[in-house]
């Protein structure tokens, strides 16, 4: 049933895109002459749902042309204000700033929740002595007072061996970085600032699989796509509303909010003005109705059924603007949903 579905959704789609870049739309894909690209740019962590869907996409729809570039949130989100790109790929909500920098560029978006991640914080697999931590514990670690201070595994945890440790993380543009600093530390980019970073997920992959003293974090999908080279860290945050004990991200742990505080949803935001190119709605489109599977298959949680319905719904309608803005602290992303509707 699935596949007939898919099958009659790529149908229409198609037969969509196909007429409306002859006949409609923005005047460069008139006449017959192929679409132009669409341009995509952000978060690494959002990266392998874009480039999963982008493939697929472009495999349905003859002629359709799409780059998923990897700045950071925060360097997507730049890109996209100055009006580079179609749409900006996010692992936080835009910040209140980056939003007055896209309205006084007279651009519009509509924000879209894609997924959940679980941040994941891992170590080397040879690493015998963590098998838990708690987020004070991190916050020990990663707080901008331990630079050049906490340096060694024994600083973290009486027992830990005496051993140098080095750290791994997000660089500063990265909506992971900010998300992490603002749940571990209390503020977004407050860190530490000797530790080896890159906007690149795959670079801390590396570096950490690669040293026995390294502790890292990013995104839940880059450690099940590497899990023979890593170590996961169950998370305790002492809180016994979340469960009791460490708790590991999981797809379970990540949508029900157990593994706190180092679960959140993950977004994608489009232009509103770039809607008048067909290929631009039919990918979005094509997303709605196809992402949950390929969101699973790329190692992050799918909104609920519940959740998808709601933002099939805002996209319908044309809500403009981010549900976060003026929103309270720790609002789930259902209740935001029903209350931008």
């Amino acid at each position: 049933m699935r596949n007939q579905a898919l099958a009659a959704t790529i149908a229409i789609m198609t037969l969509s895109f196909a007429g409306a870049c002859r006949g409609g739309g923005d005047p460069q894909s008139q006449g017959g002459a192929a679409p132009q690209v669409i341009a995509i740019d952000g978060s690494s962590t959002v990266f392998p749902i874009g480039e999963a869907v982008a493939e697929e996409f472009q495999h349905a729809t003859p002629g359709a042309r799409v780059t998923v570039g990897t700045s950071g949130t925060g360097g997507g989100f730049q890109k996209f204000c100055r009006g580079e790109t179609d749409m900006s790929n996010a692992s936080r909500p835009i910040k209140p700033a980056e939003a007055d920098t896209c309205r006084a560029a007279g651009i519009e978006f509509i924000e879209i929740p894609l997924a959940y991640d679980g941040l994941s914080v891992v170590v080397h697999p040879n690493n015998t002595w963590v098998t838990s931590m708690t987020a004070a514990e991190l916050k020990k670690l990663w707080q901008p007072e331990a630079q050049r201070k906490v340096m060694r595994w024994s600083q973290v945890r009486q027992g830990w061996p005496d051993r140098e440790i080095r750290l791994y993380g997000p660089g500063t543009d990265s909506g992971t970085f900010d998300y992490f600093t603002e749940a571990i530390n209390g503020k977004s980019q407050a860190s530490r600032g000797d530790f080896t970073a890159s906007e690149d997920d795959n670079v801390l992959v590396q570096g950490v699989s690669g040293d026995e003293n390294a502790l890292g974090y990013f995104g839940f999908a880059y450690y099940e796509e590497n899990k023979n080279r890593l170590k996961l860290v169950p998370i305790d945050d002492e809180n016994p509303d979340n469960g009791a004990g460490p708790i590991a991200p999981s797809e379970e742990t990540v949508r029900n909010g157990t593994y706190s505080p180092l679960s959140r949803p993950m977004f994608m935001y489009v232009n509103t003005a770039k809607l008048s190119r067909p290929e631009i709605k039919a990918f979005v489109d094509f997303l709605l109705a196809e992402g949950a599977p390929l969101i699973r298959d790329v190692g992050y949680v799918p909104l609920s059924d519940a959740e998808q319905q709601l933002v099939r719904a805002r996209w319908t309608a044309g809500t403009t603007g981010s549900m976060y803005t003026g929103a309270a602290h720790g609002a789930s992303l259902e209740s935001l949903l029903k209350g931008s509707q």
